[in-house]
């Protein structure tokens, strides 16, 4: 207590010491009791019109979820809820609204906002569509790519992602220290899984950068794999960052013994290996090595799937250019050519038109068509039926990192969710893909990805239902975390 509130109580400084020791107790008492009065209900009861249970595509109506102390503690119908909520409890009413839990982007950059430069500018560089913007993010302030990063990470709950993972390009420690910030209460934001700085070959990603600073841009962003006892030394250095995941850039000059190398320091440690692999030879260097995860995976053969299914590797889709994504951004930010534009439109036509062609094919029992010999935006259609087809373990993420005009981040990544249900995936499964899925990838299955008791009460809802329209996705009306509400746009009490 201090000094002049002592004065207030204690006028007479020579009272005997057990009055004084006796008004002290009292005081204090009185204050517990005040606080214990004004803290609010541990238990929370949230009532719905539907439930949506991934796992199983079940559907409870109407639902109730009892929450406590941030956790699910009873999942059932809302009659039953209601009777099992004992003591004082705290109800949300969202309607005839349909739950969900909240959703997982398991690959974004939350600390990358790449304007495309113009085509001419792309032209002039090497990797020109990414590299630029990933350069002037890398010499940035350390300090403003986190208040960014924080910026993204906010606005990606605010859409109902609850968790992502985020997977390189945040610096030397952006997304480890953003991660913390958010799990101490200091920023509001998504749980993060951290991976630090990504590992790559030397050849990938820039080339030709300023050989007297090339060595100091890159280790900003990158860990360089150079042999095995290289490769182990930067696991250790991100080890040292406390990271949650390892990313690994994988390209035709990354060998088996180095991918290796790094994948057996991380499991030692009980790290997970996410590998970007698009091409064939880095797919299957990923799955020779024993990668936890392929992220992209654009050209996987049918015996490659063959082999991650066996093998229990991830699948994880990143539908980001998908359809007309590129063609809407270029819209936005650039003035692109005569020439460029109907190029463009055109490009976008002949996916949608592809798509029609090879649904009907397969719902009249085709054969797949070969891989190998499309291009990324040819075949993503037939890329997402032979995931399917193949039964190996799938999950989506946004890989968001690009400017998209009159969106949030959060709204731009979900909306890369529903182009999954275009290229043939039923909507249950997308919603798997980003829920339960997802949940198991990351290796958290105990923590988030469904509303099951014991799990972090972390729910979404949207107005109507998603298994039917999975564009309601991008429609998210409520959105809670932890059990403390984020989100609430229908003032829902």
């Amino acid at each position: 207590m201090s000094e002049p509130a002592a004065r207030n109580f204690f006028p007479n400084r020579e009272a005997p010491v057990g009055i004084r020791t006796f008004l002290v107790l009292a005081v204090l008492l009185f204050v517990a009791g005040q606080v214990a009065a004004e803290v609010p209900a541990s238990n929370t009861l949230v009532k719905a019109g539907r439930l949506v249970d991934p796992r199983t595509g079940t559907v409870i109506s109407p639902a109730a979820v009892l929450i406590e102390n941030g956790k699910i503690k009873e999942v059932g119908p809302a009659s039953q809820m209601q009777t099992h909520a004992a003591g004082d409890v705290k109800t949300i009413d969202v309607g005839s609204a349909t739950l969900l839990p909240g959703l997982i982007d398991s690959h974004t950059h939350l600390f990358l906002d790449i304007i495309v430069p113009p085509e001419l500018e792309q032209q002039r560089h090497s990797n020109g569509l990414f590299a630029p913007g990933m350069l002037l993010a890398v010499i940035e302030s350390p300090s403003k790519r986190v208040l960014m990063g924080a910026q993204a990470a906010r606005e990606d709950l605010e859409s109902g992602i609850t968790t992502v993972r985020n997977l390189g390009h945040s610096g030397i420690d952006g997304d480890t220290e953003l991660r913390d910030a958010i799990n101490a209460g200091r920023v509001v934001g998504p749980r993060i899984l951290a991976s630090g700085r990504k590992l790559i070959t030397r050849s990938d990603y820039v080339q030709n950068l300023n050989p007297a600073l090339a060595d100091a841009i890159l280790e900003q962003e990158f860990l360089l794999i150079d042999g095995t006892d290289r490769a182990r030394q930067a696991v250790r250095q991100n080890e040292f960052q406390n990271v949650d995941v390892i990313k690994v850039a994988a390209d035709e000059n990354l060998t088996v013994p180095e991918l290796g190398a790094v994948i057996e320091e991380a499991h030692r440690k009980h790290l997970k290996v996410a590998v970007h692999a698009v091409d064939k030879t880095s797919i299957q260097t990923s799955i020779d090595a024993g990668a936890d995860s392929i992220e992209h995976g654009n050209e996987a053969t049918d015996a490659q799937l063959k082999q991650m299914h066996d093998k229990g590797i991830f699948f994880d889709f990143t539908p980001t250019s998908y359809g007309d994504f590129f063609t809407k951004i270029f819209d936005g930010t650039i003035a692109m050519s005569l020439k460029l534009r109907p190029e463009r439109r055109g490009s976008d036509e002949r996916t949608r038109q592809r798509y029609n062609d090879l649904a009907q094919q397969l719902l009249k029992g085709a054969e797949f068509p070969d891989a190998s010999d499309e291009s990324r935006d040819r075949v993503y259609d037939s890329l997402v039926q032979r995931v399917m087809k193949s039964g190996v373990k799938f999950a989506a993420g946004s890989d968001m990192g690009w400017f998209y005009p009159g969106k949030t981040r959060g709204e731009a990544s979900i909306s890369r969710f529903p182009t999954l249900h275009k290229a043939g995936m039923p909507s249950l499964d997308v919603i798997r893909a980003i829920t339960t899925n997802a949940a198991e990838m990351l290796g958290w299955q105990d923590k988030v990805g469904a509303v099951e008791p014991g799990k972090f009460a972390d729910l979404v809802a949207v107005a109507g239902d998603p298994i039917a329209d999975i564009t309601e996705l991008e429609r998210v009306r409520f959105v809670m975390k932890n059990g403390e509400v984020i989100k609430n746009e229908d003032g829902a009490r």
